[in-house]
């Protein structure tokens, strides 16, 4: 059931991908009736510099708004409630951005400086914030106090000590009263 649910997750934004691939082609056409008066007085070198930012432009707009993707089970929905969005910080003076996709229901874009990712929530036994993008091998991680970035197919952290408002405040207590350790516990002693 995992391995079918996994390629169909794997399959739909290929095919969505495609689509407007097709319906580009189709409307082709038209678009080269109309700018045939241009690639008279036009240069090969302009032509194509306009069709590269094209088709940049065309794949930054399917990015934002993110390939379309399966619906989440219910306890990943319950999950994708509890990921802290916005501007985060992270050391080193990086940021994360964590907004929710508009378009499908509990997942999420993550970008920063030289990355973006389309994630989803995964449930864990111990209750971590998982989210992840299984084509790009990144994975969000968020406890408590603090969150990270990693890319698991570079094998590299791509940002770490990220902390939402909600983070910070849950690091600061912390600092004010530590947890007593699992070697200092008075079952310890006896």
């Amino acid at each position: 059931m995992k391995a079918l649910i996994a390629s169909v997750i794997a399959l739909v934004p290929a095919l969505m991908l495609a689509q407007p691939a097709a319906a580009a082609t189709k409307e082709k056409p038209a678009a080269t009736k109309k700018a045939a008066p241009a690639k008279k007085t036009a240069t090969k070198k302009t032509t194509a510099k306009t069709a590269a930012a094209a088709a940049a432009g065309a794949g930054v707009a399917v990015a934002a708004s993110g390939p379309a993707s399966a619906a989440l089970s219910p306890e990943a929905l319950v999950l994708a409630d509890r990921v802290h969005t916005g501007r985060i910080g992270c050391e080193l003076g990086q940021h994360v951005n964590v907004t929710k996709d508009g378009s499908n229901p509990g997942y999420f874009i993550v970008d920063g400086k030289g990355f973006k990712f389309h994630m989803a929530p995964v449930t864990t036994s111990t209750g971590v914030v998982r989210l992840e993008d299984k084509s790009a091998g990144a994975v969000w991680l968020q406890i408590a106090n603090k969150s990270m970035l990693m890319n698991q197919k570079q094998g590299q952290r791509l940002a770490d000590e990220c902390m939402s408002a909600e983070q910070i405040q849950v690091a600061e207590a912390i600092k004010k009263n530590p947890p007593q350790s699992l070697l200092e516990s008075p079952a310890a002693g006896k």
